[in-house]
């Protein structure tokens, strides 16, 4: 079954219970998107890029933000902003709640 997403104007609860090592699409727009991941302790997000530029706040637990020269740990209520074509993986150290949000870059 597939998952409803926002539209605009709609509210979204994020305190609302979800299952484990499970993403959640909370929306997509042409130039926006939004994320709910929720990381047990010990998982991890491997690394990846993305072209446009992102947040990663942490909502819940606490997570290492892995980059390639430095790994900073954000807590509930901390987020961090990574520029486009920045190389990222998350590691949760406790059961986390985490809120991407991405920038779309269109294709030229």
């Amino acid at each position: 079954m597939a998952i409803a997403h926002a539209v605009s104007g709609d509210v979204v609860d994020l305190r609302a219970p979800s299952s484990p090592d499970r993403t959640v699409a909370l929306f997509k727009a042409p130039d926006l998107e939004a994320m709910r991941l929720i990381l047990a302790a010990g998982k991890t997000m491997p690394e990846h890029s993305v072209p446009g530029s992102l947040t990663v706040q942490c909502l819940k637990g606490r997570i290492e933000l892995v980059l390639p020269d430095r790994s900073p740990v954000l807590e509930a209520g901390q987020f961090a902003y990574l520029g486009g074509g920045v190389p990222h993986a998350l590691r949760a150290l406790e059961d986390s709640d985490v809120l991407v949000t991405l920038v779309i870059v269109q294709a030229a």
